[in-house]
């Protein structure tokens, strides 16, 4: 019998997360708030009580107060879009940390921000000298928003002038040895066509094919379910066999 709630309880609290985050929306998890990671953990929290306190009979209470939980959240979602100075204070400011190429250590102190991580941020974005930044924003979510002093910046075709060539988005043609005929309808192209050039690359089956995507330049990859490699490079600091 324990078992058995054990089950059911799972399987109430899995379904009950699924519908509740589809009702609240996604979002990377790079690009979380500290409240919203805080009501994550909390939220997964009480599922794990409501998937596993047997015994107790209180799978309804527990199931109420995930509800409960995720209705507050939906509630307090609505309201930061509605209401700007309310967003501020749920989810936060971005806070600038340097200023005309200044470090702001009282802002940095402010947001309990040292020099090991603004210097490790800065490193991520390729940044190896402080010295190169004219400003940077720390985000609400705790990225690095960097803006390099203008004789650091790479070269654009805008600057020198030059026409570049519209490049829109490629498109998955075969997924796992299916075709997606929506992508090929929408680029003006059929399942004949796609045949026949995987045929020029010696591909005689559709199911050979994990992944196929067709560039804005016309080019088309294809990505085999077995790689011919004779040798596979291995970056490990494993000992190779012998």
């Amino acid at each position: 019998m324990l078992y058995i709630e054990v089950i059911i309880q799972t399987f109430l609290a899995f379904f009950a997360i699924l519908f509740y985050t589809r009702i609240l929306g996604k979002q990377q998890v790079g690009q979380l708030t500290f409240f919203e990671y805080i009501n994550g953990i909390t939220f997964g929290s009480i599922a794990a009580v409501l998937a596993t306190d047997v015994g107790q009979k209180q799978t309804l209470v527990h199931l109420l107060g995930l509800t409960l939980f995720a209705a507050l959240t939906f509630i307090m979602e609505w309201a930061a879009l509605q209401s700007r100075p309310l967003r501020k204070i749920i989810a936060g400011e971005p806070t600038i940390v340097i200023h005309n190429g200044k470090v702001l250590e009282n802002n940095m102190k402010k947001m309990r921000y040292n020099f090991d991580e603004l210097l490790m941020q800065l490193r991520e974005k390729g940044i190896f000298y402080i010295g190169d930044v004219e400003y940077a924003i720390l985000e609400p979510d705790g990225s690095l928003s960097v803006e390099l002093k203008s004789q650091q910046k790479p070269l654009t075709r805008e600057d020198l002038d030059l026409s570049s060539d519209y490049e829109g988005l490629s498109v998955e043609l075969i997924m796992d040895g299916e075709v997606v005929h929506q992508n090929l309808e929408q680029i003006g192209l059929d399942e004949n066509w796609l045949l026949s050039e995987l045929e020029k690359r010696g591909v005689q089956d559709i199911k050979e094919v994990k992944l196929a995507v067709f560039s804005s330049k016309r080019n088309l990859f294809v990505d085999l379910d077995k790689d011919d490699l004779t040798t596979p490079m291995d970056i490990s600091d494993r000992a190779p066999n012998k």
